[in-house]
């Protein structure tokens, strides 16, 4: 309960932050397009920072152990809901904007404040082993359908400076290297901004909408249920009976971890790749934010869940 109430906390405190961007752009002081240049600024400079910082932490096999538990969770529950949230786009004539905003949550955005607040620093590296496997699939997948590209260009994908960090933050951590307390501090900050960042970022867009037409969208809210139900207990399912919480002493806080990355609302990176790649941002962002809205209510409410059933 101690968890969940925390969780709500937090969540409220981000749905303050998409206030902030609609109340700039409602000032007149920027319009809502403007919100593209901090687009780019959080997918190709924050988010490098949040996965290169994370990585930094001692090597010991407690946390190597936590790392290919939190490593499995990850790409067991993210490539058995694709496959389910593939399904349902087939069977719902779901368009791509609906499917990856059903399929890929907003754990860049959120795990990382959401873990430092409630279980502390330490923890959110095995939150950013989340990130970092879906990062894998939204520089695949998502910008793929979001772009409607007919072929991967891996060349672009290995090259994205978001996979680059990857590699870096993985051979930083196994040769046990640390950055100089300068350069890891500046990242520390840069990588702060992440959460603010990119809520202000859905505010400016939300606030170029006609609310009447979001509100009263009823695919919106099937959207909705979908990210923040169906999801999540699918999920929940998949950590219950791969026992990976009992593989460790601290197993059953890395698999909540795991779990809170998949319950958080739909990606804002989405939106993001809307906007740079032309494809409905408007229509993203109005399902970040009904989904942030209604997280405040749904992400405490599966954290009971899972404390009850793990």
């Amino acid at each position: 309960m101690h968890i969940s109430i925390l969780l709500m906390e937090q969540i409220i405190q981000l749905f303050l932050m998409i206030f902030m961007g609609f109340l700039i752009v409602k000032a007149k002081l920027l319009n809502s397009e403007d919100s593209k240049i901090l687009s780019i600024i959080v997918l190709y400079l924050i988010i490098p920072c949040v996965i290169i910082n994370a990585f930094q932490v001692d090597y010991t096999p407690q946390t190597v152990k936590g790392l290919l538990i939190a490593l499995v969770g990850s790409v067991m529950t993210q490539v058995i809901l694709l496959i389910v949230v593939s399904i349902l786009g087939r069977v719902f004539h779901l368009n791509e904007v609906e499917v990856a905003s059903i399929y890929y949550s907003n754990s860049g955005n959120l795990i990382v404040p959401i873990v430092m607040f409630i279980l502390g620093k330490e923890w959110v590296l095995y939150g950013c082993v989340f990130m970092s496997v879906q990062l894998v699939f939204i520089w695949t997948h998502c910008k793929k359908i979001i772009s409607r590209e007919s072929v991967y260009d891996w060349r672009k994908i290995i090259l994205n400076i978001n996979m680059i960090s990857i590699a870096i933050g993985i051979v930083l951590f196994l040769t046990r290297i640390h950055l100089p307390k300068d350069i890891n501090s500046t990242l520390s900050a840069v990588g702060g901004m992440i959460g603010p960042a990119s809520m202000i970022v859905t505010g400016m867009l939300f606030a170029g909408m006609d609310f009447k037409q979001i509100f009263a969208s009823k695919r919106v809210y099937f959207v909705t249920f979908l990210r923040l139900i169906v999801a999540p207990a699918i999920a929940l399912v998949l950590i219950k009976f791969s026992y990976l919480a009992s593989l460790s002493s601290n197993g059953p806080k890395i698999m909540l971890i795991v779990f809170l990355a998949i319950i958080t609302p739909s990606a804002s990176t989405v939106t993001q790749m809307c906007q740079v790649y032309g494809n409905d941002s408007q229509y993203a962002s109005a399902i970040n934010v009904v989904t942030t809205l209604l997280a405040i209510i749904t992400m405490p409410l599966m954290v009971m869940l899972f404390q009850i059933t793990i």
